[in-house]
């Protein structure tokens, strides 16, 4: 790893979560303590700055805006919501 990996990393995450202007001092905790993990070698320091950069990361996604598009649990509503539909149509059917 260079030097830079963590920051990276998490610059582009913090990116793409796009949050940076709903938690701003949010992300720069997140970006310090990136930073403090690229600048040392020593283990523990490296364990304590990854189980709080852990938990400031799951902050931001949890703040993190949802995307218009959906996700795999918008899919599957929308899928169970067709079969719904489908068989409330076939029922009508039967009835005629």
């Amino acid at each position: 790893m260079t030097t830079t990996d963590v920051v990276k990393q998490i610059r582009d995450e913090i990116d793409q979560l796009n949050v940076t202007a709903i938690a701003p001092g949010l992300a720069a905790v997140a970006l310090a303590l990136a930073a403090s993990i690229d600048g040392t070698e020593a283990a523990t320091s490296i364990a304590q700055a990854a189980r709080e950069l852990r938990a400031v990361m799951a902050d931001l996604r949890r703040l993190a805006p949802v995307d218009g598009e959906g996700d795999a649990v918008d899919d599957i509503a929308r899928d169970r919501e067709a079969r719904r539909a489908e068989a409330a149509r076939l029922a009508a059917e039967a009835e005629d």
